[in-house]
């Protein structure tokens, strides 16, 4: 395996023990959900600004690419 495949590996278990102990601690904001809903003005008594609605259509583009990218093979 090269560097590349290790540092994914640490990368993705870093996620996970963060993830992990964020769940483990039960605070409100802790998890990478909440982070991204905040992020994205997502639930009760939140605001939406146009900055908001930005964010949400850059969320949605990236996924959609990320999505035809993984399962296509490329489509830079």
């Amino acid at each position: 395996m090269g560097w590349e495949t290790w540092a994914w590996a640490a990368w993705g278990l870093y996620f996970v023990l963060l993830e992990g102990w964020a769940l483990y601690r039960s605070r409100p904001g802790d998890t990478l959900s909440e982070h991204v809903w905040a992020w994205l003005g997502i639930g009760e008594g939140r605001q939406r600004s146009g900055w908001t609605q930005l964010r949400r259509a850059l969320l949605v583009m990236g996924l959609a690419w990320l999505v035809v990218h993984l399962l296509t093979g490329g489509w830079a």
